[in-house]
């Protein structure tokens, strides 16, 4: 059962009533930055990762004496 157009409409003022204009366009502003964020993020991902260097992780750590 699909609600009409009046059906939609008390929907909207019921939302409006509980939520307050302020939350409701304060909820969309932290969604759009949330995809913003996660569009930012598939950017960088996209991103060739530095190589870093076999010889600079196989050198032997030096141990003290005292150990």
């Amino acid at each position: 059962m699909n609600p009409g157009p009046w059906g939609i409409l008390v929907i909207v003022v019921a939302v409006l009533l509980l939520f307050g204009r302020g939350k409701i366009s304060g909820m969309m502003g932290e969604v759009a930055s949330g995809i913003k964020a996660f569009q930012k993020g598939m950017k960088d991902e996209d991103k060739p990762v530095p190589h870093i260097d076999a010889q600079a992780e196989a050198e032997p750590v030096k141990k003290s004496k005292d150990a």
